[in-house]
């Protein structure tokens, strides 16, 4: 089969699951139900509690794990083709350790102030924390000319974080820790649509700035140098797949908690699947089986009421070790 012809059948098969996933994924709830009772839900009012579970909380959360999986993922792809490292991810830039300390200090520490914590109040100070650690990290990559100093920055900022973490830990009662354990576990359930309305714009424009940078994350395969004789301006294309990648993955991080291996795994499977390098088509790829991937892991969630991160684990791990076992040139 031509490599062209192979390729539109792979977006066409990808695109095809997608949407069987969709649909399979919003029979999955408390109750499973079928595509007949589905469809009868949505186009007439025979039952309105089901309608109403249907577009308020199953799309919702549907959405959301669309959503993500066209993220990380995208994000990760960006990460490895930047740092030319196979197992970047999108946490490697410490964004997510920044969510993190900002939910701590909310969840450990504003009971110290006598204050009750509130689900709209743990999304605000994941945001900020995302937010404080994305500015300083690009602030200092304008400054920064060597690449590898960002990722060296990233690494012991979130090392910096954890320890904060661990402190505020240490001092909280068990009920703060039960709150923080359960936010850090991941969960899709948490997102209302009011969120989703917040969620949804911000993540278009990083899947936007993404799309944009498809030419220049090809140029960068070829190194630095080879980019710049190319006319590229290598700071400023940093500045934007950086900034977009560090506001996907503090959004996400900050409504749902660290999703794990997602945005680590998917990128090798698109590789491995279309047998190229070119973003042109890893890109688009990317986003499909992230797509895929993230709607199948949230209907084995819901199925077995098990945590997120435990299903992208449990998917993601052996893809990992294959990677690196290649990387070893094991036999």
């Amino acid at each position: 089969m031509e490599p062209k012809a192979r390729t539109s059948l792979s977006f066409t098969l990808l695109v095809v699951l997608a949407v069987v996933l969709l649909v399979a994924d919003l029979m999955v709830g408390d109750r499973l139900q079928s595509p007949g009772t589905l469809w009868r839900a949505l186009t007439t009012d025979e039952d309105p509690v089901l309608r109403h579970i249907l577009l308020t909380v199953r799309s919702t959360r549907t959405l959301v794990a669309l959503l993500i999986g066209v993220a990380l993922p995208l994000c990760g792809l960006m990460m490895q083709t930047v740092f030319q490292n196979p197992l970047a991810d999108p946490y490697i830039l410490g964004v997510s350790s920044g969510t993190g300390l900002g939910v701590a200090l909310f969840v450990l520490g504003v009971p110290l102030l006598g204050l009750p914590i509130s689900g709209i109040g743990i999304l605000g100070a994941g945001f900020l924390g995302a937010l404080a650690v994305m500015f300083l990290i690009l602030a200092l990559s304008r400054r920064i000319d060597n690449i590898f100093g960002v990722l060296i920055i990233g690494v012991m900022l979130s090392y910096v974080v954890s320890s904060i973490i661990q402190i505020l830990q240490y001092y909280s009662s068990a009920e703060q820790l039960k709150v923080y354990t359960l936010w850090s576990l991941g969960s899709l359930s948490g997102v209302t649509r009011d969120y989703l309305l917040i969620m949804l714009p911000i993540i278009v424009i990083g899947v936007g700035a993404a799309v944009a940078c498809i030419k220049p994350l090809n140029l960068l395969l070829l190194g630095d140098h080879y980019a710049g004789t190319m006319g590229l301006n290598i700071r400023k294309t940093r500045l934007l797949i950086l900034g977009s990648t560090a506001l996907m993955t503090g959004t996400v991080t900050a409504f749902c908690g660290p999703i794990g291996f997602i945005g680590l795994a998917v990128p090798h499977v698109a590789r491995f699947l279309f047998k190229t390098s070119d973003h042109r088509i890893l890109v688009p790829a990317t986003a499909l089986i992230g797509t895929c991937s993230m709607l199948l892991c949230n209907m084995l969630a819901k199925l077995f009421l098990i945590p997120i991160n435990s299903v992208t684990a449990l998917l993601g791990v052996p893809i990992i070790l294959w990677v690196i076992l290649r990387q070893l040139n094991y036999r």
